[in-house]
């Protein structure tokens, strides 16, 4: 009988590290403080080990925690290290002058994102007068499916990469109008392959147009995008394929990521 085959273990791998790190990974905008059981619960661990990890994190500054309720929260070491990710990050320091002049050219809220997995990660947003709290900060995910940018770089995977991705990534019915039906998204995406540029309407804001333009990497990859958020009250959908998608797609173009 045939033994099974064994798993090998990474030896450079400390979990007791991992543990820590699935602590801080808890907090998000749904969940901006947390106490001892709730947080036991969300990272899968028992109570006192819990425990253990938010007070070392707590000592060495990551959580506060209020006295009375004795609940913690993120402190400003968290945007310490969002900060060394946005210095270290060649894509965001090259986009954002260019996306500073194109947000004052058209009066539009603008954005650069990343791929995260299934979903895009937001890592600039250049915002207008009217834009909300949310839709300003840096970090903030969306999914893939429904958005612009998730569509454009879906675009630019091979046959099989997309059709995984079309077929397993999630799709939440954010709006009334967010398309869940698998088929018109896989359209959608073959659209933006053709297009050049990705367009989500109604997708996670009512009266929503966002459009997207791929930025790629040496290797041809989309390494992220450039994207705009317009009201269909005020553009129409036919303006924003002529006049907004032709300069994102010139300034997408002009980030240089392939040094």
């Amino acid at each position: 009988m045939a033994k099974p085959i064994q798993k090998k273990q990474d030896t450079l791998f400390v979990g007791s590290l991992e543990k820590g790190l699935r602590i801080m990974s808890a907090f998000n905008a749904h969940r901006t403080e947390l106490g001892l059981t709730e947080l036991a619960e969300i990272v899968g661990m028992d109570k006192s080990a819990a425990q253990r990890f938010t007070n070392t994190l707590h000592k060495t500054g990551y959580l506060e925690k209020d006295p009375e309720s004795r609940r913690f929260r993120p402190s400003l070491k968290f945007l310490e290290l969002a900060a060394a990710y946005m210095w270290s990050d060649p894509f965001v320091q090259l986009a954002m002058p260019k996306l500073i002049d194109l947000s004052r050219d058209l009066g539009e809220r603008v954005n650069a994102a990343r791929p995260a997995g299934t979903d895009i990660i937001y890592v600039i947003r250049i915002p207008t007068q009217l834009t909300s709290f949310a839709a300003m900060l840096i970090g903030n995910k969306v999914q893939a499916l429904s958005s612009s940018s998730g569509r454009i770089i879906l675009a630019h995977m091979g046959e099989a990469e997309r059709r995984e991705a079309l077929e397993t990534w999630p799709i939440d019915k954010i709006t009334p109008r967010t398309v869940t039906d698998r088929s018109q998204i896989a359209r959608e995406v073959e659209e933006a392959a053709q297009q050049g540029y990705g367009i989500a309407v109604n997708q996670n804001i009512i009266n929503e147009i966002g459009v997207a333009a791929p930025v790629f990497d040496r290797i041809g990859n989309v390494a992220g995008t450039v994207q705009c958020s317009v009201s269909s009250l005020k553009w129409p959908l036919e303006r924003v394929h002529n006049e907004i998608a032709p300069r994102l797609m010139e300034v997408a173009n002009s980030i240089n990521l392939l040094r």
